[in-house]
């Protein structure tokens, strides 16, 4: 029971309807929490959490850009390998047939066929020279141009695929598109071109390699930095949704239960009335 009574300030009532006050405000905070499932969503919420997550995140979403131009370099330089290891292969059969070819005692047919089967494999190297392109870069054309791709959010580092030329003439295949085996000096001079020609593929192919594997290890760790940042932004704003479902059945039970300690805090003026009756 009060100690005293007036009839222009119930003084309970608005110590009650402060109480009630406050937990609605904590019931409102607690439903945007379990709705938005954040704890922090807006600067409101908590102003320096906000602006760390939201850096955080902006990282997060750069490295997928990263990631992206490292793929496109991975598939790069996979066509341009695979290409390479044709190339590597037709090379090894031509050294065969040009090492028939430089026998003297070999009859015209045979020699005939050799040259035939050469020039076949000549211009299997140009198609696969022309074919090697993605996404409009070819690395092992005369004159193809080197891969950049990203390697940080900054867009600071970077990985370089190296072009190799693998096009006929060239420095490294030095058979042209026009090299015949059909005699026996042509067979020599087209000998040590291939001799040649496989020392200068097979070493160019195994420097890209190790680009390709170096654009492997940057990827994985670029995704994994990823994960990383976006585990740390989901700790910083991410709302314990167990947690506040149980906090959130807490209020609303304390929320009922001051709208009834409200109620007998105004009918409480009641007992002023009965004071007047006769």
């Amino acid at each position: 029971m009060p100690s005293s009574y007036s009839i222009n300030t119930n003084a309970s009532a608005l110590q009650t309807l402060q109480l009630l006050n406050g937990t609605s405000r904590e019931l409102t905070d607690t439903q945007k929490k379990v709705s938005s499932g954040k704890k922090v969503d807006t600067p409101r919420d908590n102003g320096a959490i906000w602006a760390i997550a939201q850096n955080q995140s902006s990282i997060a979403n750069a490295l997928n850009a990263v990631m992206d131009s490292l793929d496109r370099g991975k598939s790069t330089v996979d066509v341009a390998l695979a290409a390479g290891q044709n190339i590597s292969d037709y090379l090894n059969q031509m050294r065969t047939k040009i090492l028939a070819a430089t026998d003297a005692s070999l009859d015209s047919v045979s020699r005939k066929n050799l040259n035939e089967e050469f020039k076949v494999l000549r211009d299997a190297i140009a198609n696969a020279v022309s074919s090697a392109e993605f996404n409009g870069y070819n690395i092992i054309k005369s004159g193809g141009l080197n891969y950049t791709a990203l390697a940080s959010s900054d867009g600071v580092k970077v990985i370089t695929i190296s072009a190799l030329s693998l096009a006929l003439g060239g420095a490294n295949v030095t058979i042209t598109a026009t090299t015949t085996i059909g005699a026996v000096g042509a067979a020599n001079n087209a000998l040590t071109q291939v001799v040649a020609s496989i020392q200068n593929v097979n070493q160019g192919l195994a420097k890209m390699g190790a680009q390709a594997r170096q654009v492997d290890n940057q990827n994985v760790f670029v995704s994994k930095l990823k994960d990383a940042l976006d585990t740390g932004v989901s700790n910083l704003v991410d709302a314990d949704l167990a947690k506040e479902s149980a906090r959130l059945q807490a209020l609303q039970v304390k929320q009922s239960l001051g709208v009834q300690a409200l109620g007998i805090a105004n009918s409480s003026v009641n007992v002023l009335s009965s004071l007047f009756r006769q």
